[in-house]
């Protein structure tokens, strides 16, 4: 009996226990075909007429709609992936510019059902011989005339030096003065024409002398033509001339398959977002190209860019910067440098005749940076997902994006994995970065792909239907939800509306106008007309009007918060940072206060390795007692157990402080809590029992006065006890005074 129990027991726990497994049978699942197809990759769909009169749920295992379902397979929608290359060419080194092939493949189409991922193979190769286009941007004001003179002597060096490293090799021009405005140049009109018989060009902000050519011959000749020019304050317009050097691409000649170089070469500063405001220019640098005539526009109608949009601006067109600049000003470029990727900085000798040297090294600090590969996927939906994959140089396959020390030649593989969790609002999305990966979405399977619904209410009282996530409008409607009336409101009487007064463009270029409306692009652009950029105020303290902390800019005007003022928000209104915690000017004890705690005692705001970087263990000595001899001076702080702690210092004959600290600190004593705790309820109770007699004692002597008053009172009443006062006779008598004393 035992057995056989124990057997039923062990059975009905396993049936009962197994979980079920097929998640095509969920209620999701079942709503729609798209649902269906999402749920997971061994689903399917039947589209047999009356299935589900049957009692049988259309959403269900392939296997099982054929063999118990009894649906015909050619009814049953369950598609397969399909990968297919598009553009497949190998890697390989370039004779040419356009023969270089680093990645591949090139263009991939894949036919994907969501939550199924699709892995890519990718090989990446550096190849040798990859196009360099070095464009050579330089300040010709004044003071680099003899650097102007001997760079034309060294630019057929510069072309044979790096043409030695790569064939394909393209050199430019350009140079830059500041904007022709007061008070950054001279405005009389003597300054501004133009008289050949004078060496003096009139000034410009940024010229473009020689696009990239693979005529390097040209480079010299160019350079020995242009004439310098002149400006009145010392800092120069050099980032206007960054900014339209980068994004110009058509007018400069940047290859779409290159290594981007600029060398910038100035003996002065720059000028910088917010400069403009001297001149009377206000409004933002908008980063894109403004040239005619290879000259720069925009100079005096656009404010200088900022650091954040030169930096953008190079990342997002792969440009490295070589700044070459004199010694007086390396410290300010340098400190520039580290705010933008892929940038270095060099000292310009007098007369820039080691220019040839800077460039040569920079092109090596170049290829040691791509010698690490990494792959990213951008541009791509919300509903999709790139993981990358790779052995690098070793034998495990293991998910990064980066591979390091690839040499000229030698090819790296990676597996990019697609995933798809939805569908999508388009078609297509591509990935520049990595691959042009094109999703076919199967157009004629839209009930696969497509959860619709007519009609909507979602589209403005259902003025569309809701497809995959949007509004299809129908016909005389329009707009993002279908909110707009074509009959009321034209689209052009509504894009009328959303013009600016002192604008042409509906919405200033930054948003989209929906039925006379403004919707801005990006959360930065406000105001009616999105006419305010809210992110081209001043920065300080590394950050847009000093940080959150500090102010907001609003429509290009800091917004500063309490405690903080300046057009950056980076003065505060108190003093209080300029006085320390006991009032008085920090000395010694301050400065070495957090090394002695973490040395001595482990304590502090330093970290371990903070500690050991940051403090001289060699010079702090834990000793008993403290020495008190002149030219020792004590100090005194409280640790974070609130004891106190002692140390000295002493500077010594080498100029060095040595610091001794007292081992044993001095902690206040600990506290009866049990007595204090007892006294204070023992007090409590006590005062309101004093209080309680006191209130008995003064009720009591109150009703004896009372008692006492009354029966007083009573004493002293003077009442006939002989009869009762309310009592009345029957009979009443009455005497008249005129028969007084008269008879008869």
């Amino acid at each position: 009996m035992f057995p056989r129990l124990l057997i039923f027991l062990v059975v009905l726990f396993l049936v009962q226990g197994e979980p079920d497994t097929n998640p095509c049978l969920s209620d999701k699942a079942q709503k729609s075909c798209g649902a269906c197809i999402a749920t997971a990759p061994q689903c399917g769909w039947c589209l047999a007429e009356n299935y589900e009169k049957e009692n049988k749920l259309r959403c269900d295992k392939f296997e099982n709609h054929v063999q118990a379902g009894g649906c015909d397979p050619d009814s049953i929608e369950s598609p397969q992936d399909r990968l297919s290359l598009v553009e497949d060419n190998s890697v390989q080194d370039g004779e040419r510019p356009e023969d270089a092939v680093q990645i591949q493949p090139q263009r991939v189409r894949i036919k994907i059902r969501p939550n199924k991922p699709v892995r890519v193979p990718i090989t990446f190769r550096q190849a040798e011989n990859y196009p360099v286009d070095l464009y050579y941007l330089m300040d010709l004001s004044n003071s680099m005339e003899d650097d102007k003179d001997k760079l034309a002597e060294l630019g057929n060096l510069i072309a044979e030096r790096m043409s030695a490293i790569t064939k394909n090799f393209r050199l430019g021009f350009g140079s830059f003065v500041d904007k022709v405005v007061m008070p950054y140049v001279s405005t009389t009109a003597g300054t501004l024409s133009h008289k050949p018989r004078f060496r003096c060009e009139p000034p410009y902000g940024f010229k473009n002398h020689l696009s990239l050519d693979l005529d390097t011959s040209r480079f010299a000749k160019q350079v020995m033509d242009a004439r310098v020019s002149g400006n009145l304050d010392a800092p120069e317009g050099g980032f206007d001339a960054i900014m339209q050097s980068v994004v110009c691409d058509k007018v400069i000649g940047w290859r779409e398959i290159s290594r981007r170089m600029l060398v910038f070469s100035t003996d002065a500063g720059f000028h910088y977002a917010g400069d403009g405001k001297l001149g009377g220019i206000v409004r933002p640098n908008d980063g894109t190209c403004h040239m005619a005539n290879n000259i720069y526009t925009e100079s005096s109608n656009q404010d200088y860019p900022s650091v954040s949009q030169i930096a953008a601006k190079l990342k997002e067109h792969s440009v490295s910067i070589i700044f070459a600049v004199t010694k007086d000003q390396f410290a300010v470029y340098e400190k520039l440098s580290r705010y933008i990727e892929s940038s270095t900085t060099g000292q310009l000798a007098n007369d820039s005749s080691n220019i040839v040297r800077l460039i040569e090294e920079n092109y090596d600090v170049s290829i040691k940076l791509h010698s690490r590969v990494q792959l990213k996927a951008q541009n791509i939906g919300k509903n999709i997902s790139v993981s990358f994959f790779s052995r690098c140089f070793g034998t495990a396959e293991k998910q990064t994006d980066h591979c390091e020390g690839i040499k000229i030649g030698q090819n790296v593989t990676f597996t990019a994995e697609v995933t798809v969790t939805e569908c999508p609002r388009t078609r297509q999305y591509g990935s520049k970065s990595l691959v042009s990966i094109l999703l076919d979405w199967q157009k004629n399977l839209p009930l696969i792909w497509t959860s619709y619904e007519i009609n909507s209410p979602k589209c403005f009282d259902g003025n569309g239907t809701y497809e995959c996530g949007q509004c299809t409008c129908n016909p005389g409607r329009y707009g993002k939800n279908c909110e707009c009336d074509a009959t009321k409101v034209s689209s052009k009487e509504s894009d009328a509306k959303c013009i600016g007064e002192n604008s042409t463009v509906p919405c200033s270029n930054r948003g989209q106008c929906v039925c006379g409306v403004c919707e801005c692009k990006e959360p930065r652009y406000t105001g009616r007309y999105c006419q305010c950029d809210d992110s081209s105020c001043d920065y300080s303290a590394g950050g847009l009007c000093g940080g959150p902390d500090r102010g907001t800019c609003v429509c290009g005007t800091c917004q500063c918060k309490t405690g903080y003022s300046g057009d950056a928000c980076d003065c505060q209104t108190s003093n209080t940072s300029c006085i320390a915690n006991n009032g008085a000017c920090p000395g010694k004890c301050e400065d070495n206060q957090a090394c002695v705690q973490c040395v001595a005692f482990k304590s502090g705001q330093y970290s371990r390795e903070e500690c050991n970087q940051k403090c001289p263990r060699d010079r702090i000595q834990v000793v008993d007692s403290l020495p008190e001899r002149e030219g020792v001076r004590k100090c005194q702080f409280r640790d974070d157990d609130d004891c106190l702690f002692y140390f000295t210092y002493q500077y010594m004959p080498d100029g060095q402080v040595h610091i001794k600290v007292q081992q044993t600190k001095v902690c206040p004593e600990s506290v009866n809590v049990l007595a204090i705790v007892g006294g204070v309820v023992g007090g409590i109770v006590f005062v309101g029992l004093a209080l309680l007699f006191i209130w008995k004692l003064l009720t009591f002597l109150h009703d004896r006065h009372e008692f006492a008053k009354f029966e007083k009172e009573r004493q002293n009443a003077k009442w006939d006890t002989g009869g009762n006062p309310i009592y009345k006779q029957a009979t009443s008598t009455f005497s008249n005074p005129t028969y007084a004393g008269k008879q008869g």
